[in-house]
């Protein structure tokens, strides 16, 4: 989840470097932040708390520097515990991703040999066991002794000022290395570095990197020697910034009608790629967690009813779970906006070891799910910078929509429908719309509960505006099937307890307005957002009539939803409590 940035090179721009890719990654992590530059024979720490923002510390020229911005997991968010940590000697400095299973164990008996611990993280404990390793062994050495001591799935980068090293080791989240003229990038994230350079190495799991006057890697599982593959960066990885937009998050939902209308146009040839893997396969996956896992579910609703065609679906944690199931035959069709979910990521490890063949819908090239995978579908939203899933998850929708259409050869029809979406959602996202949710927000703002009822595809629907609203406004949201209300659910029902209907002119326009008029006969204020507007409702958010593809501006509603009580309630819409947009740790 943290993001993590460091420069060596001949150049003395490592602490700019390092800043400016930090706050290009702050969506990974925003707890608190810190960098590490090495001045004369010692690092200069400087380390905040809280999210980077608009801060311009003067920092020292430096031919080295690392840095990281964190999402607390051991240790509270104080000073101390941000990153980088220093060894007894100040002469080692590290980063780190990841949870370190076994650091307890290892931190007694460190302090049995004198050594000093300053913050509560599991992280110290890394850099203190390479200085005690460094006592009998080289750099390079101390610290592939100690990567082989540490349970868990973690990325270290550490810097060493006796040697004028970086080293990078990891197993299970991410870290590239970028490559430049006497000089070495290392992030968490190609687009922390990707404006300094254009040729990649992908560190994989059980390697570590040196880095200094030249490169160095090592297979630390095999102690082999390796020859580092050179990757060029072929993708221009376009800077984000808000434009005329007060935060990313409304920047991006804006967006999406121009991002349906370009997959419309682009996506024919891979809807038939993909639909034709679905096709071939005995037994078909669809896997993702968050908002993804809505987008898998939508996915065997639009199979099912659109070609006809059974899919699976599980969330990422749950999957490794089924593995059984798995044979060489089965194709697993992973979902992840940065390709870099954990949960993702060990599912489809556990997929390959069955023989099972890998399909990836991702937004980021290079990611690791991106290279594990035996096919490749880039969403083409251009980067995600908010944390809540906007255009990712309007564009992996509306790619299985196309692919659902696809299956049974109506290309020419899936593009009609988006198109009209696209411009259904452009008419949304018109002031007097916007107005209208706007107000409705700031009514509803001082809301306790917020109740989201759908069926058949409007139930993932459903599901994801409920998890918009929860992650940002901090209201708490639940999601149901409509026809599960009256299984327990409807127990929560309260005077003027605002209920969201999700609702379709289709076959479950009926038995969904049946649902409403019960939460309504108990008192709850019901608003709908669709294509069929019905006296039941005390609110209602229409959309056009666009079959399936309804769902695509229902959701923009949705998001809208959630971006105004945001704002109304006084709270950072593009970085909530709590979350990060890369989930690297289980």
């Amino acid at each position: 989840m943290c993001g993590i940035v460091a420069y060596i090179g001949k150049n003395k721009i490592a602490s700019k470097v390092v800043f400016e890719g930090l706050k290009n990654l702050e969506y990974r992590g925003y707890d608190s932040w810190g960098i590490a530059i090495k001045k004369n024979n010692t690092f200069e720490l400087f380390k905040k708390i809280g999210k980077i923002g608009n801060a311009n510390p003067k920092l020292l020229k430096s031919n080295l520097a690392i840095g990281h911005t964190r999402w607390a997991t051991h240790g509270g968010v104080t000073v101390e515990n941000a990153h980088p940590h220093l060894d007894c000697t100040k002469k080692i400095v590290l980063v780190h991703n990841g949870i370190i299973e076994n650091f307890e164990e290892i931190k007694k008996q460190l302090i049995k040999n004198k050594h000093r611990f300053l913050s509560e993280t599991d992280t110290e404990v890394a850099v203190h066991l390479i200085e005690e390793n460094l006592k009998k062994n080289n750099f390079e050495n101390a610290v592939k002794k100690s990567f082989k001591k540490l349970n868990g799935l973690n990325a270290f980068v550490i810097a060493d000022i006796e040697s004028n090293q970086i080293a990078a080791v990891k197993n299970g989240t991410p870290i590239v290395i970028g490559v430049g003229k006497d000089e070495f990038f290392v992030a968490s994230d190609i687009s922390g570095i990707s404006e300094y350079t254009k040729k990649i190495i992908f560190l994989e799991d059980d390697q570590m990197i040196v880095l200094g006057n030249r490169i160095k890697l090592f297979d630390i599982k095999y102690d082999k020697i390796l020859k580092p593959k050179i990757n060029p960066l072929n993708i221009n990885i376009k800077k984000e910034n808000k434009g005329r937009f007060r935060y990313f998050l409304q920047k991006e939902i804006f967006e999406q009608a121009q991002i349906i209308k370009k997959t419309a146009y682009e996506f024919e040839e891979n809807s038939r790629r993909l639909s034709n893997l679905i096709k071939k396969a005995e037994g078909v996956f669809l896997v993702g967690c968050g908002s993804a896992s809505y987008v898998c579910l939508a996915g065997t609703y639009l199979f099912s009813n659109i070609s006809k065609i059974h899919l699976n679906f599980t969330t990422g944690s749950e999957f490794k779970y089924l593995e059984n199931y798995l044979t060489s035959k089965t194709l697993v069709i992973s979902i992840s906006q940065s390709g870099e979910t954990i949960d993702i990521l060990d599912s489809v490890k556990k997929a390959k070891n069955k023989k099972a063949k890998i399909a990836v819908i991702t937004n980021v090239f290079g990611s690791s799910l991106y290279r594990m995978s035996d096919h490749n579908f880039l969403l083409n939203a251009g980067a995600e910078k908010a944390v809540l899933a906007t255009k990712s998850f309007t564009t992996m929708l509306a790619e299985l929509f196309f692919a659902s259409y696809a299956a049974i050869n109506k290309k020419r029809e899936a593009k009609e429908y988006l198109l009209k979406a696209s411009k259904n959602i452009e008419s949304i996202l018109k002031p007097k719309y916007l107005k209208t949710i706007s107000g409705f927000a700031k009514k509803i703002k001082n809301t306790k509960h917020i109740y989201v009822i759908g069926r058949g595809v409007s139930y993932p629907i459903a599901m994801e505006t409920a998890l918009k609203i929860k992650e940002a406004s901090y209201i708490h949201a639940e999601g149901f099937a409509g026809g599960e209300l009256k299984h327990g659910p409807i127990a929560l029902i309260e005077k003027k307890t605002p209920v969201i209907v999700i609702i379709n002119d289709d076959e479950t326009k009926d038995e969904t307005l049946s649902n409403a008029q019960e939460i309504k006969a108990r008192g709850g204020y019901l608003i709908g957002i669709g294509s069929c507007n019905h006296s039941v409702f005390d609110k209602f958010f229409k959309t056009e009539d666009l079959g399936y593809a309804t769902m695509l501006p229902q959701i923009v509603i949705s998001q809208l939803i959630s971006y105004y009580l945001t704002i109304y309630r006084g709270f950072d819409p593009d970085k909530p409590r709590n979350l990060a947009k890369s989930v690297t740790v289980k």
